[in-house]
């Protein structure tokens, strides 16, 4: 079993963990009111889009997602919540030596010895979901998760359908489609990007990600027989009849979608395996990005 493979399957347990710490880090964690961006990279960019439209809808707050090199530092914040799983990364660290002082900041990271830890006013670690790979799964996941438990938004039902995910058989054919597209509606959309990266990462694979509404105008041009459109969360009326005229593999998200995201996670593995490639040594990728001065 890779190491990709291990730490997806614990996903579940990790939910549950980080779910019961979630009282236990709200001090450290946006109020309801505050003006909050959460900024990221890779990954934790996807899961930041997540968060700020979950925050956002759940009336808790204004509430921006960035890359964490493309904050925008003529704007004012309450509140700037960082994700970095090593907590090394080069742009995060950056921006969060520039916000010291001036800004009150927030590091959501696994290893409470890296760097990040002395940067941010209030680091909160969950080092029970730390990987050895350099392809992100269980983190990202936990992460997010906390944030919905701290929200109010997280129930075990959503741990029993990440169970699911991991038990039950991938749609036929779908490992063998040549091109794979996937779609979110609000906070699902940071789901959707996100699991287009995890298929490029693991498997090399030709993916996409849109707004489910977006999809129609233009993407939609590419999908026909042998390619695959997989939805996290309800879809708009009358787009899977769309997608099935068109010859393509229509995949209907029937869980929750963060759980979604592990039968992405599983598929990535499997697309992986097909073509004879290494999940946990991704061409060009190296487990955090930190860039020579």
């Amino acid at each position: 079993m890779t190491h990709v493979e291990d730490e997806l399957t614990s996903q579940p347990e990790c939910w549950s963990r980080a779910a019961a710490q979630a009282a236990e880090h709200a001090p450290a964690l946006p109020a309801p009111g505050e003006r909050v961006a959460v900024v990221g990279c890779g990954t934790s960019y996807f899961m930041a889009q997540a968060i700020a439209a979950l925050r956002e809808t759940a009336g808790q707050g204004e509430t921006d997602a960035f890359a964490a090199s493309e904050f925008p530092h003529g704007r004012a914040y309450d509140r700037v919540v960082a994700l970095s799983r090593s907590g090394t990364t080069t742009e995060v660290l950056d921006l969060l030596g520039r916000l010291k002082g001036t800004t009150r900041t927030t590091a959501v990271t696994a290893d409470p010895a890296a760097p990040v830890m002395s940067l941010a006013d209030e680091p909160v670690v969950l080092d029970h979901a730390d990987e050895r790979s350099v392809v992100q799964t269980r983190f990202a996941t936990t992460a997010l998760t906390l944030l919905r438990a701290h929200l109010g938004l997280h129930t075990e039902a959503v741990v029993e359908d990440a169970r699911t995910a991991l038990e039950a058989p991938l749609p036929e054919g779908l490992v063998d489609c040549a091109q794979f597209t996937f779609l979110g509606r609000g906070w699902t959309v940071g789901l959707a990007h996100e699991a287009g990266l995890k298929m490029r990462e693991a498997a090399l694979a030709w993916t996409e990600a849109y707004p489910a509404m977006e999809y129609r105008h233009g993407p939609i041009s590419i999908t026909t027989r042998g390619t695959a459109t997989w939805m996290l969360g309800p879809a708009p009326d009358g787009l899977a009849r769309q997608v099935r005229d068109t010859g393509g593999l229509w995949i209907e998200g029937t869980l929750d979608p963060l759980a979604e995201l592990v039968r992405v996670q599983r598929l990535a593995v499997a697309v992986a395996a097909a073509r004879g490639l290494d999940p946990d040594r991704p061409r060009h990728l190296t487990r955090s990005v930190v860039l020579e001065p």
